[in-house]
């Protein structure tokens, strides 16, 4: 079975490398898959789950925040703002986090950075998921 390097890279350094069979990831517009043999590919990516599937088997998730995918043949990087493997999730904080950005939505204070508090509920809605707690 043919894999593709999965290359994860935060402002803080390299958070995984690893061979996988197949790499799904939070596009703008939408989820999108890369197998191995993927046409070339550079895309933005919004706040989500990324999961890919370990040369060893199973299903494994990440959270990430946004950032820029590159896929070709037989190699996917994604260039993330930040990436969470789902073991690493605090799930108490995110959902703190969530519960917060929602709250504030909901009652719209006077100078509420509306983008912001969405962009906070977002990120926090995607470390829930890839932590399987929501």
């Amino acid at each position: 079975m043919a894999l593709l390097k999965l290359e994860v890279i935060t402002p803080e350094g390299v958070t995984l490398k690893t061979d996988t069979g197949s790499v799904v990831a939070p596009g703008v517009l939408g989820y999108l898959g890369v197998l191995p043999g993927h046409a070339p590919l550079i895309t933005p990516l919004q706040a989500g789950v990324v999961t890919y599937r370990p040369a060893g088997g199973g299903e494994e998730h990440l959270a990430v925040s946004g950032g820029f995918l590159e896929a070709g043949p037989e190699q996917v990087v994604i260039l993330a703002d930040t990436a969470e493997k789902a073991g690493e999730i605090d799930v108490e904080r995110a959902r703190q986090a969530r519960e917060r950005a929602e709250r504030r939505l909901k009652e719209r204070p006077p100078g509420l950075d509306v983008a912001r508090a969405e962009a906070a509920l977002q990120r926090a809605t995607a470390r829930l998921k890839a932590a399987g707690a929501l």
